[in-house]
């Protein structure tokens, strides 16, 4: 399986590069450990992720999705916030495919468990490090970004929350 992960993952290769730029003051939301952009320091973009298969490998963050916390602004599939307490995602770019996922529903695996989540936003691979992307950085081509209920169903510990290897599939 080492094999063909490495193989889909050398044929999405970055896009560009992104330069960072510092904040304004008090404006880069730090919760859930989010990153913020540096001044200087170049950001790999993406317009592609690995491709999607019965056991697609990724990265599980963790994204706010409710008004005012680390998501940014409302989501991308229907403008609107959503409730941290439901099973919700954010996808990489490629994996999002121009809204062709909102709403679909998706299988994680990760920590012996899984949970289905919907998606309801992008995980922008392309852009970042202004006002629309909360001042963070584009996202990698592999990350599955998920709300605290998603967190939770996995069973994983509050203390480990932030980023874990999982598995993913459509519903």
């Amino acid at each position: 399986m080492g094999l063909i992960l490495t193989v889909e993952a050398q044929s999405c290769k970055p896009s560009g590069k992104l330069k960072g730029k510092t904040p304004p003051k008090d404006k880069c939301n730090r919760n859930n450990d989010s990153e913020c952009c540096e001044a200087g320091k170049f950001y790999n973009v993406y317009k592609c992720s690995p491709k999607v298969t019965s056991h697609t490998k990724a990265v599980l963050t963790l994204n706010s999705f409710e008004k005012g916390k680390d998501g940014g602004g409302p989501s991308e599939c229907d403008g609107n916030y959503h409730s941290d307490d439901t099973p919700i995602v954010a996808l990489s770019t490629g994996w999002y495919n121009n809204n062709k996922r909102c709403f679909h529903k998706i299988k994680i695996h990760g920590n012996g468990k899984s949970v289905t989540a919907t998606v309801v936003d992008e995980c922008d691979s392309t852009q970042g490090c202004d006002q629309d992307h909360d001042y963070q950085p584009p996202c990698n081509n592999n990350i599955v970004d998920g709300s605290s209920a998603v967190w939770k169903a996995l069973g994983v510990p509050h203390s480990d929350w932030g980023e874990m290897d999982i598995y993913w599939t459509d519903a």
